[in-house]
């Protein structure tokens, strides 16, 4: 009889934590599962997270053990100041989600930082309105309200069952029920453990990286963790925030330490056209079967374009490669790119007009980590001013419209380009980014999925349409970056174009789109995601004023570059004299090395695998 009281007691305890907690265990456990519906996306597989009921219970579990260690006065206090910031941060989660189509965010939470006392005042008075009441943010209050209610009621029935001690129930009935309860806990304990082991590993990973890049490469792992509950979201984005925090305060150290010693204004204009998602191998200009640039082909054979033959990308994640081609910063120097100044920067402070068009990275509520990342230091107020003189408001769904904005600056003469002014004009297209065919107007489509049966019946039907539609965005940009060069052609301008990285889109028998983040990089997977087509376009103006340039431009056409260097060649082009200039990055110098190793993702020779498989 000892033993079965002893093993009965030892039992009990595994059920304490949740008896001790039981309306707070159960009202959290609803609260959970009701945000997991109320935002779940309307799409036709949207569906919630596959561990949700096991995970919550386990988290609530651990919750409540912390609880019931806590003496009864301060757990009581505990157990209230949760319920305020779990209701709330649901409340904010879910009313996120019903008018910005997004649950928290970083972006979201860096944008409310930024959000100064009228701009509060004018966002409640706009969208604090009653109707919110009847829609999912209600369903959150009324859980709330109920809670409220019941739980003084349940307190007092509590008492009426056990007026002693709820460790050692007095009731004859309530030691069987504190058993099947242990038992309970005991199995699911077990069972939602072992369900939600790699999900918590995953989580540790993503919360524990060094900064902003490790935790969105984290992020690209198909196995990333699921942050499924409000509140883990809200600690991820002030995560998150605090990571790009560290490296903007490293930013503005080096942007105050940038110094220009002279400026020649060797380029009165220059213009950068970054694209998005191409390799040379979709690219009729580098071969491809299918004509998806037959504009960049007639500027080729006019001899004002020459296309570099062996370029990639040091990454194959936007963000990344941005951070890399924005700072001075080059792989293999010592440092992070963040203690490098940004090449706008110098630009600025050598008396160029910097004009920055953004169809990707402007600030809004429902954007992905990897554009946050991408974007956080460009969009940061003091970075911005340091880096740009004009900039587009708003972002459109193609690429068109990015001209219109670039006309709209010209009309209203915000950008000026006479002789007497000098200019650096950026373009960052959205060109090829999934999903292609949103890419692309409709009227303009030219590829359909019967074009690829003869070159690849290998492919169903479906992927052979998915194909199409990345040959017409291909097909699209092309029209895009041409009349871009269009609008310098009677101006003294250069032209640089090169995409942000490569894309995969059914190469060989690969079978997927896009790129594999996670996976060891391979010679395929480097020539298919990180080789970049990239050229240099001077206008008829140009090339009489500068003929040396042109000519040096043509002689390092096959010259081995990746761009996270290009930033020198771009302050070579303007003239600009400075000690973060180094000829030996600098691709249209004689001090040029062509023999520095080019790493991909900082791990990857590209050549020595180049040269391995050429073997």
């Amino acid at each position: 009889m000892q033993i079965a009281n002893a093993v009965m007691k030892f039992l009990g305890w595994f059920s304490l934590p949740i008896r001790l907690n039981a309306t707070f265990f159960f009202f959290m456990y609803v609260l959970g599962i009701a945000c997991a519906y109320l935002t779940l996306p309307t799409t036709k597989d949207a569906h919630v997270y596959d561990n949700l009921y096991l995970e919550l219970f386990l988290d609530l579990y651990v919750v409540c053990t912390i609880l019931a260690i806590l003496p009864k006065t301060i757990r009581k206090w505990v157990r209230r100041l949760l319920y305020v910031i779990l209701y709330v941060v649901a409340i904010v989660d879910v009313y996120c989600f019903v008018k910005f189509d997004s649950t928290l965010t970083p972006t979201m939470l860096l944008l409310v930082g930024e959000t100064n006392a009228n701009e509060t005042k004018e966002f409640f008075q706009t969208h604090l309105t009653p109707d919110i009441l009847w829609g999912p943010v209600g369903w959150i209050l009324l859980i709330m309200i109920i809670n409220i209610i019941i739980s003084p009621i349940i307190k007092k029935l509590k008492k009426l069952i056990n007026p002693i001690n709820p460790i050692k129930p007095t009731k004859p009935i309530l030691p069987i029920i504190t058993l099947l309860t242990s038992l309970c806990c005991i199995a699911l304990l077990i069972w939602s453990s072992i369900t939600s082991a790699h999900n918590k590993q995953a989580t540790w990973t993503l919360m524990t990286g060094s900064n902003i890049g490790e935790v969105e490469h984290a992020l690209t792992d198909k196995e990333h963790a699921q942050l499924y509950t409000p509140i883990s979201r809200l600690i991820f984005s002030i995560y998150a925030n605090s990571l790009a925090t560290q490296q903007i305060n490293k930013l503005i150290d080096a942007a105050d330490q940038v110094k220009v010693d002279s400026c020649s204004f060797r380029s009165p204009t220059i213009v950068l056209i970054i694209g998005e998602s191409l390799g040379p191998h979709h690219s009729q200009q580098y071969g491809y079967i299918m004509p998806t640039t037959p504009r960049q082909i007639s500027r080729e054979k006019t001899g004002y374009l020459t296309k570099f033959s062996d370029v990639v990308a040091p990454w194959n994640l936007t963000s990344f490669v941005f951070k890399s081609l924005f700072s001075m910063h080059v792989v293999g120097q010592e440092g992070e790119w963040c203690d490098y100044p940004l090449f706008p920067e110098l630009f600025r402070k050598a008396g160029y007009q910097v004009t920055f068009l953004t169809n990707q990275f402007l600030p809004k509520a429902k954007e992905a980590v990897y554009d946050f990342s991408g974007g956080f230091f460009l969009n940061n107020p003091q970075l911005s001013q340091a880096q740009f003189d004009l900039r587009n408001e708003r972002l459109h769904r193609l690429d068109e419209g990015l001209l219109k904005d670039y006309d709209k600056m010209i009309k209203q003469q915000q950008i000026n380009l006479s002789d007497s002014n000098h200019n650096l004009i950026i373009f960052h297209l959205m060109g090829q980014h999934v999903a292609y065919q949103l890419r692309y107007p409709e009227q303009q489509k030219k590829f359909q999925a019967k074009d690829y049966r003869p070159i690849r019946p290998d492919l169903t039907g479906n992927k052979r349409k998915v194909l199409a539609d990345y040959d017409n965005a291909v097909l699209y940009n092309d029209s895009i970056v041409d009349q871009i060069m269009a609008r310098f052609e009677k101006e003294d301008a250069i032209v640089i174009y090169l995409p942000d990285h490569g894309e995969e889109c059914f190469e060989g028998k690969r079978g997927f789109i896009c790129r594999n983040h996670s996976a060891k990089i391979d010679y395929d997977m480097a020539r298919f995601e990180f080789a970049i087509p990239f050229w240099i376009w001077c206008s008829p103006t140009y090339v009489n004023r500068r003929p040396d340039i042109q000519e040096s431009i043509k002689q390092s056409k096959d010259r081995k570059l990746m761009t996270d260097a290009l930033a020198h060649t771009l302050l070579y082009l303007a003239g600009i004299s400075s000690p973060d200039y180094h000829a030996e990055y600098d691709v249209l110098s004689p001090s040029y090395r062509e023999d520095r190793p080019r790493i991909l993702k900082g791990t990857t020779d590209y050549d020595q695998l180049k040269n391995n498989r050429d073997e």
